[in-house]
């Protein structure tokens, strides 16, 4: 069976561990799904091996739309493990409170113009985050980490996927959020036309007032 060498873990989460490793001198990211103990043990495996799976998929997929994803390498369904490219770059995270005025609104555009390509073909990222998105040596943004993806074409699953992006920004970028999100939904509007994104947009304002009554009612 082909396997990697010397994999090196350099990210915990909630749902898979990353590990840097060598393959076919490559430099991959290797991710695994973590067994979950409070799940019974063929539900698990069942679980992991469909999201294993369903993951390269959605990048293929979402690749095929214009959005730059890391290439997949192999898929290993038992060990509920994926290798693919190591993406050089930097996080966005990293560079949207560093950057001038100028460059973040170019980065924030870009953002949304892939967030509208990727919905323009009914698929959801499950995580929109700036720490999910890299930007690499050659200018590209490219998106990782679909293992909350799915494919949805209704406004509610977009409304979420923006209304996670928007909170991301208010948490980590609160200095200029406001601006980040406005130039996001710009580059969305671009791609998915004025009056889709329009209504996108409503539903993230509803999805708000939804979070807002179940606070007042637990106060």
């Amino acid at each position: 069976m082909d396997t990697v060498a010397e994999p090196t873990l350099f990210k915990k989460g909630a749902e898979a561990n990353l590990y840097l490793a060598d393959w076919h001198e490559r430099k991959v990211v290797v991710k695994v799904r973590i067994p979950k103990e409070y799940r019974p043990e063929a539900l698990d495996k069942q679980i992991r091996g469909y999201r294993t799976i369903h993951e390269p998929q959605l990048m293929h997929e979402a690749k095929a739309a214009g959005v730059p994803t890391p290439l997949i390498y192999m898929v290993n369904v038992p060990e509920a493990s994926i290798t693919m490219q190591y993406v050089e770059g930097q996080q966005i995270k990293q560079l949207l409170n560093k950057v001038s005025q100028d460059k973040r609104r170019e980065l924030c555009i870009s953002i949304g113009e892939l967030i509208g390509k990727l919905h323009r073909q009914g698929l959801i990222h499950g995580d929109l985050t700036t720490s999910n998105m890299i930007l690499s040596g050659d200018g590209k943004i490219y998106f990782v980490d679909f293992g909350l993806g799915e494919k949805n074409s209704e406004v509610e699953a977009r409304g979420v996927d923006l209304h996670l992006m928007k909170r991301a920004l208010q948490s980590t970028h609160y200095m200029f959020w406001e601006e980040c999100f406005k130039w996001v939904l710009s580059g969305y509007s671009c791609v998915l036309g004025v009056e889709a994104a329009g209504r996108v947009y409503e539903k993230i304002k509803e999805i708000e007032r939804r979070g807002r009554y179940v606070e007042e009612r637990k106060q």
